[in-house]
C-alpha cells in the first residue's frame, strides 16, 4: 500500500511516504519555504498544505498523486466540537474546522491526479500515538500521546498489539499540558507553540519554589486523566516582553523559578500517567509522542520512574512527526506489515558529485581528502568550529550528525562561542556527541544508546571540567550516541578522541536563531558565508575559510 501523510492544520506542516509498512520519505515544510514552522498556528493559515515537502516525497518514492492507495490527514474535524463548547477562547476556529472538512479538496488542487475520495481523516492524538508505537522497534507497546489539542483532546493513553491500538483513557479539553507549557512560553516572552524548549533550559536555572500553588492547577486526577489549565502566571512573575534583554540576572530570577516550578510538576505529572499506564498494561516498552515528548528533561524521569524497561520516543514529537504517523496508522489498517523507522534521516540528499557542482558554482576552493575524519578533527582540536552536511537531512527539530554545527567540549567558552555563532540566548545548552561505545563511562541516569537526543543524562563528575561546553547548570547533558550507522561521522569522533582524548564534541543545529535548519547545499554555503565558521564539511568535501575568504573566523 502507498500511503501520504500530511500534517498541516496547527504547525510544522510536513508529509511523510509510506509504502508496503516501509518509510520511505519524510519532510517538513520549513525545510523548503525556510519559514520557520512552516507558518504560525492561527485559524487563517490553516489551509496552507505542505505542497513542497508532499511533492518531494512523492518524488523520492517515484509516485506520481495518482498512485497512492491512500492519503492521510491528521486531524479529524467530525471528532472536534466548537471551541466554546471545549473550554477554549479561539473565536476563529470554526475557520479552522471548515478549512479541514474541506482539505480532500484542497489536496486534490494541490496535488493533481489524485483521488480525493482517497484522502482519510486520522484523528490527531492516533496520529501522534502512531508516529511513536508504530515506527518504534516494539510490536506491543504502551503508548503516551501529550500535546496542546487535537479535535477535542489533549491525551490519548493505550495500547498498540501488532498493529492494532486499544484506546485506554483520553483526557478532555480544555485541561492540556501543552497549552499550560505554551501559555507559560508566552508569559516568559519567548514565541508560543515554538520557543518551549527554552523555557524547558531556562528551568534549569531557576528554584521550583511556586511548585506547590502550580500544582493546584495542574495535577493528576485518576484513571489517565488530569487537570491542566494556564493560570494567572504573573501572581508569581511578572509578564516579560518579547523584545526585554535577557541578563544573566534575570536567568536566575522569579521567571526561572517561574519555569522550575512547571516544569517540575509536568515532569511529576507525567510520570504518574506513565506509571498508571504501566499498571494497566504490564508492556515493558513505552512509545511517547506529541510535542510534550520534546521535553527530554520530563522523558528521563519517565524513563527511570514509570517502571518500562524501555521508553522510545518519536524524533519528530510535534505536530511534524503526525504525518509519519497518519501514514503508519492507515498501513496498519490495511494490515501492511510495518518496519521499524530506520532512523531520522529521511529528508533530501545530493551525490558527492552534486555537492561538489554547488562548491564549483559558488567558485569556492575545496577539497576531497583520502582521510575526511582526520583534517575535520584536527580542525576540532585546534578548536576551530564546523558546519557539517552530510547525507539525508533529519526529521524534527533535533540536528543529528547529518546538518550540525560541530566544536571542541573542552573550552567552556565554546558553549557562550556557539550560541553567538547562531545568535540566540546563552542560556540555552548545546549537545554532547558520544561514542557509543564510550558513553557509559561519561554519562549515567538515562537510557543508553541515546540516537535521537531526547534523555537528559548525568554527567560523571570526572568529566565535566574535561568537556565543559557539554554541561549544562544542573550537571546534565542532553547526549546523542553515535554509531556506524553515521560513518563520517563516527570516524571524525573516533579520529578527535586520538587527537585530544575525548570522545565527545557539542553539537548544534545548522542554523541561525529564527531561521530553519539547513537542508539544501545552498542554505550551507549561506551559513558559511555568513557566519564565522572556520570548516565547511559538505558530504566528502571540505571548504576552508582561510582558503575560501582569505582568513579564519
Amino acid at each position: 500500500m502507498r500511503v501520504l501523510g500530511v500534517n498541516a492544520l496547527f504547525h510544522d506542516p510536513s508529509a511523510a511516504l509510506v509504502v508496503d509498512g516501509q518509510v520511505v520519505a519524510a519532510a517538513e515544510e520549513e525545510r523548503f519555504s525556510r519559514r520557520k514552522h512552516g507558518k504560525r498556528p492561527v485559524p487563517f493559515a490553516a489551509w496552507e498544505l505542505p505542497e513542497q515537502a508532499m511533492a518531494w516525497c512523492l518524488a523520492a518514492g517515484g509516485l506520481e498523486p495518482g498512485d497512492l492507495d491512500a492519503v492521510g490527514y491528521s486531524f479529524d474535524p467530525a471528532l472536534a466540537r466548537p471551541a466554546d463548547e471545549v473550554g477554549l477562547d479561539d473565536p476563529w476556529d470554526w475557520l479552522r474546522l471548515d478549512y479541514a472538512r474541506r482539505a480532500p479538496a484542497f489536496l486534490a488542487t494541490a496535488l493533481p491526479g489524485l483521488d480525493r475520495s482517497r484522502v482519510r481523516f486520522v484523528p490527531h492524538e492516533v496520529a501522534h500515538a502512531a508516529s511513536a508505537a508504530l515506527a518504534s522497534p516494539h510490536p506491543v507497546t504502551s503508548v503516551l500521546s501529550l500535546d496542546g489539542r487535537g479535535e477535542s483532546t489533549s491525551c490519548l493513553a493505550g495500547r498498540y498489539d501488532q498493529g492494532k491500538l486499544e484506546v485506554l483513557a483520553e483526557q478532555e479539553l480544555p485541561d492540556s499540558l501543552g497549552l499550560v507549557y505554551e501559555s507559560l512560553t508566552e508569559h516568559l516572552g519567548f514565541l508560543r507553540s515554538s520557543d518551549e524548549f527554552k523555557v524547558m533550559a531556562l528551568a534549569s536555572y531557576g528554584e521550583p519554589r511556586f511548585a506547590d500553588a502550580v500544582r493546584e492547577h495542574v495535577h493528576v486526577r485518576g484513571e489517565g486523566t488530569f487537570v491542566a489549565r494556564p493560570p494567572d502566571w504573573s501572581r508569581w512573575a511578572p509578564r516579560r516582553r518579547p523584545d526585554a534583554t535577557l541578563t544573566e540576572e534575570s536567568w536566575r530570577g522569579p521567571h526561572a523559578d517561574l519555569a522550575a516550578s512547571v516544569q517540575l510538576v509536568l515532569e511529576e505529572t507525567l510520570v504518574a500517567l506513565a506509571r498508571w499506564l504501566h499498571a494497566r498494561t504490564g508492556d515493558d516498552a513505552l512509545a511517547l509522542a506529541g510535542g510534550i515528548a520534546l521535553n527530554c528533561v520530563a522523558n528521563s524521569r519517565v524513563w527511570r520512574e514509570a517502571g518500562f524497561d524501555d521508553v522510545w520516543v518519536q524524533p519528530a514529537a510535534g505536530d511534524a512527526g503526525t504525518a509519519l504517523g497518519a501514514a503508519l496508522q492507515l498501513a496498519a489498517e490495511a494490515g501492511d506489515p510495518l518496519v521499524p523507522m530506520p532512523g531520522v534521516d529521511l529528508g533530501r540528499a545530493w551525490s558527492d558529485d552534486e555537492l561538489a557542482g554547488f562548491l564549483r558554482a559558488a567558485r569556492l576552493p575545496f577539497t576531497t581528502p583520502a582521510d575526511l575524519a582526520d583534517e575535520v578533527a584536527a580542525v576540532l582540536a585546534a578548536d576551530g568550529v564546523v558546519a557539517w552536511f552530510d547525507g539525508r537531512s533529519e526529521l524534527g527539530p533535533r540536528a543529528l550528525g547529518h546538518r550540525s554545527l560541530l566544536a571542541h567540549p573542552g573550552p567552556r567558552a565554546n558553549l557562550e562561542r556557539l550560541n553567538a555563532v547562531k545568535g540566540r540566548e546563552q542560556f540555552r545548552p548545546v549537545a554532547p556527541m558520544v561514542l557509543d561505545d564510550r558513553a557509559a563511562e561519561i554519562f549515567s541516569d538515562g537510557p543508553l544508546p541515546s540516537p535521537y537526543m531526547l534523555f537528559v543524562h548525568t554527567v560523571a563528575p570526572a568529566w565535566r571540567e574535561r568537556i565543559a561546553a557539554a554541561v549544562h547548570v544542573d550537571g546534565t547533558a542532553r547526549i546523542q550516541t553515535v554509531d556506524t550507522t553515521t560513518p563520517r561521522l563516527h570516524a571524525t569522533l573516533r579520529a578527535f578522541a586520538r587527537r585530544t582524548g575525548l570522545p565527545v564534541v557539542i553539537n548544534t543545529s545548522l542554523n541561525t536563531a529564527g531561521r530553519p535548519m539547513v537542508d539544501h547545499p545552498r542554505h550551507a554555503l549561506e551559513l558559511f558565508g555568513s557566519a564565522p565558521v572556520d570548516l565547511l564539511v559538505l558530504g566528502p568535501h571540505l571548504v576552508r575559510r582561510a582558503d575560501a575568504f582569505g582568513g579564519t573566523a
